[in-house]
């Protein structure tokens, strides 16, 4: 729990906005005119850089995997692992609201009513300090029934609050089920690199990565993307901040 809570606090300390915000209140109190310069300048770069769109989509492609489309027509899959993180969950309508990441949980109901997957697990609980009645993979499960998913083809892990959590308590569902075989490990681009040695770390062996919402694509050399600042780009750029904060953090502690 404590390194739930400290991963929080990490991730905020980590935003470009955070850091910039400081410098450039530090520019304004500094009493020296030439170091408040110099601070403006760094806040101005900072923002700048962090919110380049082609410079934050090379770091994107650096650091994303790639999954080859032959494995779909090779192997046919006993599960495919679906990470959370995938929507927010609307409680007076009791029902999870799709975001980004969703993609995640769209890209494998067509893998499955072509008859590559027995079954389709999800695992995500609660990511949220103040609601931890918002454990996502059992609005996920409502979610897939009401389309005519098979309650038999499901196994949803609603407890999990990390990654590494995730890997845990979805080994000890299939463990106890008695499932095995070959697994595809499904997650968002920037997130498969931590995601996969932990899963790996844990003993699945047998388990294909397939990526989903990549954030990089084809290179763009257009004005507007080399040069133009991006908020959106500043925002995606924090989440891959997360990611490799996370990732080092994962090593160290054994997870990975």
């Amino acid at each position: 729990m404590v390194f739930f809570y400290l991963s929080k606090l990490l991730a905020f300390l980590l935003s470009p906005m955070f850091w910039a915000f400081f410098l450039l209140l530090f520019a304004l109190l500094a009493k020296n005119p030439k170091r408040g310069r110099k601070l403006l300048i760094a806040a101005l770069c900072l923002l700048y850089l962090s919110g380049n769109s082609f410079l934050v989509d090379e770091c994107f492609r650096a650091w994303e995997p790639v999954t080859e489309d032959y494995k779909m027509k090779k192997n046919d899959y006993e599960a495919a692992i679906v990470l959370g993180g995938i929507g927010d969950i609307d409680l007076r309508k009791q029902q999870i609201n799709f975001g980004y990441s969703a993609d995640r949980l769209f890209q494998v109901l067509p893998l499955y009513h072509r008859g590559f997957l027995k079954h389709i697990v999800f695992t995500g609980g609660s990511g949220s300090i103040e609601f931890p009645e918002k454990k996502e993979g059992l609005f996920v499960k409502k979610y897939l029934l009401s389309i005519n998913i098979p309650d038999s083809v499901l196994i949803i892990e609603s407890e999990s609050k990390n990654t590494y959590q995730n890997a845990v308590y979805t080994k000890h569902v299939l463990d106890s089920l008695g499932i095995k075989g070959r697994f595809l490990l499904v997650t968002s681009g920037s997130h498969m690199p931590r995601a996969l040695a932990i899963f790996k770390k844990l003993g699945f062996d047998s388990i294909d990565p397939f990526v989903t919402n990549r954030h990089s694509g084809n290179r763009r050399f257009t004005p507007d993307h080399l040069l133009i600042p991006n908020p959106g780009a500043m925002m995606s750029f924090q989440q891959l901040i997360h990611e490799w904060v996370g990732f080092m953090i994962y090593k160290l502690r054994g997870y990975a």
